[in-house]
């Protein structure tokens, strides 16, 4: 078992920043991935950035620029830096973790960014 702790979010204007963390139980090397998904209301959950066990990231295209995934092995914590904020932006950020092909889920940090 995995337990994921997404924090940071809040409500923001667009133009600008913020920083969500995802504290995990274990050691976030023993995953395969750590992830970041979002959900605006009405829409399905969509892949965000990813970062990988032996290094390496990808970024879906709308944030591709804007968004930076990065990680703290001594914390066990995962981060997702946002600039640059659209109000397309907006929704329930949450974290994941792939651990030998298993999925586990944070609960999630709201993120509203207004116009």
């Amino acid at each position: 078992q995995v337990q994921l702790v997404e924090s940071g979010g809040g409500l923001v204007q667009a133009g600008g920043s913020l920083r969500l963390s995802c504290a995990t139980s274990r050691s976030i090397l023993s995953a395969d991935a750590m992830g970041w998904y979002r959900q605006a209301p009405g829409n399905q959950r969509e892949l965000v950035g990813r970062i990988w066990r032996i290094g390496g990231t990808n970024y879906a295209d709308s944030v591709k620029g804007r968004f930076t995934i990065s990680r703290d092995s001594a914390k066990n914590t995962v981060y997702l830096q946002m600039n640059s904020l659209k109000p397309e932006d907006t929704g329930v950020y949450y974290c994941k973790a792939t651990v030998n092909g298993l999925a586990y889920w944070g609960k999630g940090t709201l993120v509203t960014v207004s116009s």
